[in-house]
């Protein structure tokens, strides 16, 4: 079983009606190997046990989010996919080829870093990441930037796979085999989310919970109960913050 993440680049660029416009900070994600990976990635959520997730996943951060409403942006677009199943127009990301793919799905797309942005101060009523954060260089400096560009009122969406969960220890363990992708990532427990989130200045407000089997047993049928509040046993949690 494979299940991609979205790691983060330094380079900016922009992607505007799915014209390129590009000037790279520096070459570094030429090197990655998710840059030559950002289709096998895609086409994981096709697969059908990433349809089963995908869809589990999206229907927890819809139950958190309700009615978007407003100018939102996803930080770490990725390839689109969770964009464009929740509505969001617009998202980030410093991975090139990624971007080309969130492009072709209709998002309006910039390269760029979390930690500096191309907007202006309280530009969103609502940012999206989903699991992004774990690949951030400096989350503190992003969750900073994300307070920075949403409006009073905002609303930040922080998807995340807990450390402390049987799957946040599977991928953390793969991390520790040098896999080419966990390798590069730190877990956090929604508690330090929440503390990190708290110095910079969002606020926690609610949390859905999803993903309750444990990754030895995914081939089996996949439970879709999504629990209100912070489940300790889950292996996905989506988190709600607000600029207040």
């Amino acid at each position: 079983m494979e299940t991609f993440f979205k790691p983060m680049y330094d380079s900016q660029a922009t992607f505007d009606n799915n014209k390129v416009k590009m000037t790279k900070i520096n070459s570094q994600s030429q090197d990655n190997p998710f840059q030559n990976l950002a289709n096998r990635y895609d086409k994981w959520f096709d697969s059908p046990r990433g349809k089963e997730i995908f869809s589990l996943e999206v229907a927890c951060l819809q139950r958190l989010i309700g009615n978007l409403e407003g100018r939102w942006l996803e930080v770490g677009v990725g390839t689109g996919r969770f964009a464009k199943a929740l509505g969001i127009k617009e998202g980030i990301d410093p991975a090139q080829a990624v971007l080309k793919i969130a492009a072709d799905r209709g998002i309006k797309v910039k390269l760029a870093r979390a930690e500096n942005t191309p907007y202006p101060a309280e530009t969103f009523d609502g940012l999206l990441m989903v699991v992004t954060i774990c690949f951030l260089d400096n989350p503190a400096e992003a969750l900073g930037e994300c307070y920075r560009i949403l409006k009073q009122q905002g609303r930040l969406i922080i998807g995340l796979v807990p450390a402390d969960s049987s799957w946040g220890r599977f991928y953390a363990e793969k991390g520790r085999d040098n896999h080419p992708f966990y390798s590069a990532a730190k877990f956090y427990t929604c508690q330090e989310v929440i503390e990190l989130a708290n110095k910079v200045g969002p606020t926690f407000y609610a949390a859905r919970s999803c993903l309750f089997d444990p990754p030895e047993e995914i081939e089996r049928n996949l439970s879709k109960e999504i629990h209100p509040g912070t489940d300790p046993s889950a292996g996905f949690v989506a988190m709600d913050f607000r600029k207040v």
